[in-house]
């Protein structure tokens, strides 16, 4: 099996403010369906009240990621899963409850991890 990081950008989620409790509701009840269907791995969305910061090989900080890479924030899933296929249909569950689209990446398998 392998897992797949579902995830989308913050700006994506384009919601009214009086609807994200039913978002956040809805959110939460397929992530449930993947914890009962024991396909869920973890999740959740990346702090943007916090910054990132680089990290050097030898220890340096910069405040801030890469000054060339799109930023990094949103949600994300990761579940595992036995196919293509199924990771798809776990996207689009998602999406519709989120209300926005969701891109799809599978992990390379590490053996020694």
């Amino acid at each position: 099996m392998a897992k797949y990081l579902i995830s989308f950008p913050s700006a994506a989620m384009v919601v009214p403010k009086s609807e994200l409790e039913v978002v956040g509701r809805h959110a939460r009840a397929v992530i449930d369906e993947a914890k009962a269907a024991g396909v869920y791995v973890f999740g959740g969305c990346i702090d943007e009240d916090v910054p990132p910061a680089l990290v050097s090989a030898d220890g340096a900080v910069t405040d801030g990621g890469y000054p060339w890479a799109p930023p990094l924030n949103g949600g994300f899933t990761v579940l595992e899963l036995p196919s293509r296929e199924e990771a798809v249909a776990w996207a689009a569950r998602i999406a519709r409850a989120c209300r926005c689209d969701q891109e799809l990446r599978v992990f390379g398998f590490d053996p020694e991890s």
